[in-house]
């Protein structure tokens, strides 16, 4: 069976987006319940997503275990699966790793960009690599189920955070630095560790991830996949969109700054063009998933293998790395 799995996104959520959702068939959505919230303010968004889940059953649900993505696809609705781009919501406490494996969170980024306590993100000059701490709570994510994410990480704490962890770890939203040199793109020594060591990575249509941002093309966007898929085996690779839809310009300014500063990061935007550039003109929200899935098989890759990259590998990434240890 093919499913259609989104592995990131962090949008304005509505009835809207829900029904756009069910349009494209998209069967599970890993969605963002964190950038900088410690564990509170973690725990009232979880309570906006419990609203929305009584207000909308016949379109979502909490989507918990792999199983879940195959009740989405039976009673036609989309499994929403809670994830954190920052390790702040458990604080400074690795208990807090377990609590929120049981509250429903299934990835767990070690780092947002900047040093945390776990590891080093990606926008500082230097990368020390996984802290004590960082390396407790690898082991601790291990054993609860609550899968390691290193998308905004720096290269060296995501080799090391591949190689101590004794589960897979995952980059859910990112591209090859060797198509687009973004910063957040991720360079072959990097791939190469999470994928040997049983890992997924997610491509995302960030259009600051995207040759040529925004007009990007789909066969340019397919060719990338491809020479992945080539390079390090189609079975490590999916789809994680990091689709922003219909957020304002506050949330990118929420995302790149926090509390951290007073000062205004632009990430890889800049003064002149701060907010969320335009989509791609084939991918402009969850309803476009089919043409991802044209683009692929224009490509060549054989039916079993779209369906791979479709979802079906994130899918078989869920049932091996959600329950615990």
């Amino acid at each position: 069976m093919t499913y259609r799995i989104d592995c990131l996104q962090y949008a304005n959520w509505s009835e809207k987006i829900f029904r756009q959702m069910r349009e494209g068939g998209v069967d599970a959505v890993h969605v963002t319940i964190a950038y900088h919230e410690n564990f509170r303010e973690t725990v009232l968004n979880v309570e906006k997503w419990n609203r929305w889940f009584e207000q909308f059953p016949d379109l979502i649900f909490h989507g918990q275990w792999a199983s879940d993505v195959e009740k989405a696809r039976e009673t036609g609705r989309t499994a929403i699966f809670f994830g954190f781009q920052n390790p702040s919501p458990i604080e400074d406490d690795i208990g807090l790793v377990e609590v929120w494996h049981k509250l429903g969170a299934r990835f767990m980024q070690l780092s947002y960009n900047n040093q945390s306590l776990l590891a080093t993100g990606c926008y500082e000059a230097e990368d020390p690599g996984l802290t004590r701490m960082g390396k407790q709570v690898i082991k601790e994510m291990n054993r609860v189920g609550l899968v390691i994410d290193m998308s905004h990480s720096a290269d060296r704490s995501t080799i090391e955070a591949a190689e101590v962890s004794t589960r897979p770890i995952t980059i859910t939203h990112a591209n090859l630095h060797s198509w687009q040199p973004a910063l957040r793109n991720k360079r072959d020594d990097v791939v190469r560790a999470v994928t040997e060591n049983g890992g997924m990575m997610g491509f995302s249509l960030y259009p600051h991830h995207l040759k040529d941002k925004s007009a990007c093309t789909l066969d340019s966007f397919c060719s990338m996949i491809a020479d992945a898929a080539e390079r390090f085996g189609v079975e490590h690779f999916g789809i994680g969109s990091d689709l922003c839809q219909d957020q304002p310009d506050s949330i990118v300014e929420w995302m790149r700054v926090g509390r951290w500063t007073k000062e205004i990061d632009y990430g890889e935007g800049s003064a002149a063009a701060p907010g969320f550039p335009p989509m791609p003109d084939w991918f402009g929200d969850n309803r476009d998933f089919g043409n991802i899935e044209a683009g692929l098989s224009a490509k060549g890759f054989s039916d079993e293998e779209v369906a791979g990259l479709m979802g079906g590998n994130w899918h078989r990434f869920f049932k091996e790395n959600f329950t615990p240890a």
